[in-house]
């Protein structure tokens, strides 16, 4: 643990940090480490203080201060940039009640995360994944169950100067700044090497933030650009005050790496490496930028700086001990005295739940549609059955004047077989399951029947009555069924020149066997083959 302020800058205007080209229209996505550290020894300067300044820090071999870059806040909430090796979050750390949800959130939008989410993922908790939402418009990682706006944006400002004699305005630039609303501002983290340092150096740090605070930070500060509120400071240890789980996680950790090898230090500065260094530069995940700028001097003002090259924010380094950093000299050639550039690093030292390898959380195994036609085919007619079966209810269950109503209209022309274009051509075809009754079968005399014929068809004529699911053709589903039915009913037409008192009951079936008989292209070629109704119905 190290003794640390936490400082926190309300702007009262716009601010601007420009890019590394110098552009105009553009910003940087930072108020970086460097470039606090040469507005700090500028206020040095101007408080007397900056050779005992530089004698602790550029000049020594470990900085007895140290600044990490200024990072956005809203309220309460501290952004911070997250750890490369750890965002987006692992899929074994984000839960969420739809899956669909993941596939829709891009967690790359968001360049700066609440300290409380890298606390929970630095110490294996997850989060709820539907609790966040990203906002493009300044990067930063929002709770959606919380209204609130964006705490910075871009803008861009036109500047006109005019002339105070003539009143004209010769010259109109552009440039870019940003905006932060009431209650958001940027927050950094002063950490110092012992107790002793930070007794000498406290009381001077604060000294130069409220004269920087006055006086402005970055471009334009001759315009009122800058400025900020009396800096609200917080005093305690580092990481305790912004990270107490994984505080609490490394002091219970006594192991001097978390994998059996070298441990992880996640950067929250610039970071240019020391003499004493010990980076394992082939593992880690970090990223390296190029930082210029003009020299700001009374021996020299807007020269243009030396090109160095850091290593930036979010990155994560495998180091034998913790980066300690350098301050560069980039001063120009033949000036009267060095320029320094800080490269010192602010670091945590990732706990071993986070050193290990992300989770994949298991993905089901996808059911692939059929390709083929006849696979379609033994997937498609799961509802026909059922509207057939419901269909031979309705009819076993309505009285037996009302059975061929029921046959008519019960069936939906969506679950029949369409007629093919060329069955109109064959009218002869309902005629085929007649033939096979032989005419040696059939009485000729239909006077003289015998008791026991006329009592089977007065049961056959009653048949509706009854609740067996055997007599109806459509119920049983199958092609013999049918022929049975036609059979009997041929039989009764043949044998029926004049009709008794008995045989009227058997009207209603053969009614039905007359509608079965006059359309065969329909429900008929729909029971005889029944997979050719499968595909018709795909």
């Amino acid at each position: 643990m190290q003794q640390a302020l936490v400082i926190r800058l309300r702007p009262l205007g716009p601010w601007r940090y420009g890019p590394e080209d110098g552009g105009q229209d553009r910003l940087d996505a930072l108020y970086r480490s460097d470039r606090l550290f040469s507005a700090v020894t500028i206020a040095m300067r101007q408080l007397g203080n900056l050779e005992d300044w530089l004698d602790a820090t550029a000049r020594a071999s470990t900085p007895a201060v140290t600044f990490s870059s200024l990072f956005p806040f809203q309220g309460d909430t501290f952004f911070v940039v997250p750890p490369s090796t750890l965002w987006p979050p692992p899929p074994g750390l984000v839960t969420t009640p739809s899956q669909v949800f993941l596939t829709k959130i891009r967690w790359r939008v968001a360049q700066f995360v609440p300290a409380a989410v890298i606390d929970s993922l630095l110490t294996g908790q997850s989060i709820l994944a539907d609790q966040w939402l990203p906002d493009p418009e300044s990067g930063c990682l929002l709770r959606r169950d919380r209204p609130s706006s964006s705490p910075f944006r871009a803008v861009t400002r036109t500047c006109a100067p005019v002339d105070r004699i003539d009143r004209v305005s010769h010259q109109v630039s552009s440039l870019a700044c940003v905006e932060f609303e009431p209650d958001a501002g940027l927050w950094t983290v002063v950490c110092f090497s012992n107790s002793t340092a930070e007794s000498i150096w406290s009381g001077r740090v604060e000294a130069a933030f409220r004269l920087l605070a006055d006086g402005g930070f970055g471009g334009r500060r001759s315009a009122g650009w800058g400025q900020a509120q009396p800096p609200d400071v917080q005093r305690g240890q580092w990481p305790q005050m912004l990270l107490p789980k994984t505080a609490r996680v490394l002091r219970n950790d006594t192991r001097s790496d978390g994998n059996g090898q070298n441990p992880f230090y996640w950067l929250l500065s610039l970071y240019s490496p020391g003499a004493a260094d010990q980076i394992d530069w082939a593992s880690g995940d970090y990223r390296l930028m190029v930082r210029n700028g003009r020299v700001e001097s009374p021996a020299g003002s807007s020269t243009q700086k030396k090109s160095a090259r850091m290593v930036g924010e979010g990155s994560v380094l495998v180091a034998g001990v913790r980066p300690v950093g350098a301050a560069v000299d980039v001063a120009p050639d033949e000036f009267p005295h060095p320029v320094f550039r800080s490269g010192f690093a602010v670091t945590l030292k990732l706990p071993t739940v986070a050193a290990q390898p992300p989770v994949e959380e298991a993905i089901p195994e996808q059911v692939e549609l059929p390709a083929t036609e006849e696979a379609v085919a033994l997937t498609a007619p799961s509802e026909e059955p059922q509207a057939e079966k419901v269909v031979t209810e309705a009819a076993a269950e309505a009285p037996p004047e009302k059975v061929e109503s029921v046959a008519d209209t019960a069936m939906p022309t969506e679950l029949a077989a369409p007629a093919e274009p060329a069955a109109p051509a064959e009218p002869a075809a309902p005629a085929e399951p007649a033939a096979l009754v032989e005419p040696a079968t059939l009485p000729r005399e239909p006077e003289s029947a015998k008791p026991e014929d006329v009592e089977s068809l007065s049961l056959e004529a009653k048949a509706p009555e009854t609740t067996q699911p055997e007599s109806s053709p459509a119920e049983t589903g199958g092609p013999e069924a049918g022929q049975d039915n036609q059979t009997e009913v041929s039989h009764d037409e043949t044998t029926q020149p004049k009709r008794s008192s008995q045989e009227e009951w058997s009207q209603p079936e053969a009614a039905q066997t007359e509608l079965d008989q006059a359309e065969p292209g329909e429900a008929g070629s729909h029971e005889a083959n029944p997979d050719q109704g499968r595909n018709d119905d795909v």
